[in-house]
């Protein structure tokens, strides 16, 4: 049955991509529309593509690094345990990945041999996508390959350089990962995006000619994935290694946005060569770090729950973010006019572990009653509101830059550093705050502009709340609750409608 169906789906592919370009330029005109826009292969012009509405509203996605570093599923702490092969060939963190390989595997046990290993046999596509559906999430995005090169789906172009078999179907799981999980996430209503990394590590043809590299490999194989599954995020990663003309990303994007199937849906980031970062590309990247500071352009902080993307069996559960840390995070993350894309790093047989699976169901937990809050918000006048003391700079832009939510969130100053008392997202007229601290019996929001049919409430309690200007502040009486009646265990949103303004523009 797989088999019919991967041929099925390739048959489809064919037959789809071939007739697309001209089939799409006569729907436009026989609907009576103008032609869509087409962009040059330049970054003056492919900058100028709107974002898809769909992302900018979405705000939390669901990243997965999955492939057959997922085996040994090992990495120093602090470490990220997908780049397993690149520390053991260069004896990096002081040799502790060969170290463990060495007393685990062999000395002379290969990288590659953990292809036939990884057989994700308990992997259940429709259990994966249930979790991420009810995390809240509204799109996911995975590894299609990594920097190792090996393939989630049926791609030739890989078994052809490395000289072996180095896809998902021919070697390990035997089945087109990267398909059966692009269908069960559509049939929960999310949005299925993927990983792409640019260069790897140890192909022969990277080591030997770039240039042929990206002519006769990247490029090919970059069309054939977007061309079977048209996803609507692509990741590019691995850009850093050469200038974007040499990666010819610049043609690349050119064919997304005017040829490929994705075209009206996609959206990519800014990792497409050397520089390209927070310059050129749909939106900008923050990895470990603060996200932001505000919403000039769109962007996106990508992180995992612990210090790997990839699983990594070293870590405990100290180095986990709790529940109430990862919502804290996209509430300060989306103030900002962030999104949050949070990262699961899945066994070798095709589990989600349990602690992972935990923390994404307390997100939507609270997402379920406070997303109003969150999904198709735009930034406030202002971000957040401050306790008194010194206001931090922002160590924004910075890759694991250390941001600690903990550390910026509170009622009170800190010795003497001021902290977030609230976090603010809006819809025209409505202006919610976001509070990580219950306040005590009142909620005092300074210089708001109310008018005077204004409402308080609370998401997820009926009725509104008693509320009275003083002077440019709005002094909210918070409900008395029991324990049991709270809607929710951290992060409560009081919901104020009525406002005279509420952009950040």
């Amino acid at each position: 049955m797989f088999c019919s169906r991967v041929l099925a789906k390739e048959l489809i592919t064919v037959l789809v991509f071939g007739v697309y370009a001209a089939s799409a330029r006569t729907a436009w005109s026989q609907d009576g529309e103008s032609a869509p826009p087409r962009y040059d292969a330049t970054w003056d012009s492919l900058d100028t593509r709107p974002t898809p509405q769909w992302w900018t509203d979405a705000r939390f996605g669901i990243f997965i690094h999955w492939g057959t570093y997922a085996v040994p599923a090992w990495g120093p702490k602090g470490a990220y345990a997908e780049w397993y092969w690149r520390h053991l060939q260069q004896k990096s963190y002081k040799g502790a990945t060969a170290e463990f390989h060495e007393k685990t595997y062999g000395k002379d046990f290969k990288y590659e041999q953990f292809a036939p290993m990884f057989k994700a046999e308990l992997f259940n596509p429709d259990q994966w996508a249930e979790i991420f559906a009810a995390s809240g999430a509204k799109y996911v995005v995975l590894t299609s390959k990594h920097h190792e090169g090996y393939c989630l789906w049926p791609n030739e172009h890989a078994s052809r350089t490395w000289g072996r078999p180095w896809n998902s179907v021919e070697v390990g799981p035997k089945r087109d990962l990267l398909g059966e999980l692009t269908d069960a996430v559509r049939a929960k209503g999310m949005k299925m995006g993927i990983y792409y990394s640019l260069y790897e590590w140890y192909n022969p043809l990277w080591l030997a000619d770039r240039k042929r590299f990206v002519d006769e490999h990247m490029i090919p194989q970059f069309k054939d994935v977007v061309t079977r599954y048209s996803p609507s995020v692509i990741f590019s990663d691995g850009e850093w290694d050469m200038p974007d003309k040499d990666w010819r990303s610049e043609e690349i994007l050119a064919w997304l946005y005017n040829e490929s199937a994705s075209k009206e849906d996609v959206i990519v980031n800014d990792r497409w060569g050397k520089g390209c970062r927070h310059h050129h590309g749909g939106y900008f990247t923050t990895e470990y770090g603060a996200g932001l500071p505000n919403a000039d352009h769109p962007w996106e902080e990508n992180r995992g729950m612990g210090h790997s993307y990839g699983y990594n069996r070293n870590e405990d559960l100290s180095e986990y973010r709790t529940g109430k840390e990862l919502v804290w995070m996209v509430a300060d993350l989306v103030s900002r006019g962030g999104n949050l894309l949070l990262n699961v790093g899945p066994t070798g047989d095709g589990r989600i572990p349990t602690i992972q699976e935990e923390r994404l169901r307390q997100i939507g937990a609270w997402l379920a009653v406070n997303g109003e809050a969150i999904y198709a918000t735009s930034p406030f006048v202002r971000t957040c509101q401050w306790s008194d003391g010194t206001v931090p700079e922002g160590d924004y832009k910075q890759h694991m830059s250390g941001y600690d939510v903990l550390k910026v969130l509170g009622m009170a100053p800190v010795e003497g550093i001021a902290r977030k008392q609230a976090l603010f997202t809006a819809k025209p007229g409505v202006l919610y705050a976001i509070l990580p601290i219950w306040p005590g019996r009142q909620m005092r929001l300074k210089d708001i502009p109310t008018t005077d049919d204004i409402s308080v409430s609370m998401l997820g309690l009926e009725g509104t709340l008693t509320c009275q200007r003083d002077g440019k502040d709005l002094v909210v009486e918070m409900p008395e609750l029991t324990p049991g009646q709270f809607p929710c265990e951290y992060a409560w949103v009081l919901k104020v409608a009525g406002l005279r303004n509420t952009r950040a523009d």
